[in-house]
């Protein structure tokens, strides 16, 4: 949200404040933000990647294989995070367009359509750039696996 610049509802905003404040607040006095990322955010989303993943390989995998693995679900979790939100915007445009929560969900997915819409046209007025979309993240979800040796 904060590299896109988009402000969420204020119910959204205070439930992820409530959520993840935490954890953040601490992180963004040791680690700034740079380059329009929160930087803060992301490690504590590692870090409980981490801890998860740690709490999983506790019968006795070295640290090594334990950080790898987290690596692995982190970045799965964020392509998982990106098909859902490419999946509520398709059901909003289906059910209630002009739903409260619409205009903030289309514009967090908008730097990730913006470049297929301008490759993929419209067939008989539809979109299918969100269908695109999930492909692509579904092959980056099968190179990742083949990349960490997952396969």
């Amino acid at each position: 949200m904060q590299a896109i610049r988009v402000r969420p509802p204020q119910s959204v905003a205070q439930f992820i404040f409530t959520l993840s404040d935490w954890l953040v607040r601490p992180l963004r006095r040791i680690v700034p933000g740079v380059g329009g990322f929160d930087w803060a955010s992301l490690i504590g989303g590692f870090l409980i990647v981490l801890l998860a993943t740690s709490i999983m390989f506790f019968v006795g995998a070295s640290w090594e294989v334990v950080l790898v693995a987290a690596l692995y679900r982190f970045l799965t979790w964020i392509i998982y995070g990106f098909i859902a939100m490419l999946i509520i915007e398709a059901i909003f445009s289906w059910v209630n367009p002009h739903a409260p929560l619409a205009p903030f969900v289309r514009a967090l997915n908008d730097p990730l359509l913006r470049p297929l819409r301008r490759v993929v046209p419209l067939i008989g007025g539809l979109d299918l750039s969100m269908l695109v979309a999930i492909i692509l993240l579904q092959i980056a979800l099968l190179l990742l696996r083949m990349l960490f040796g997952f396969a």
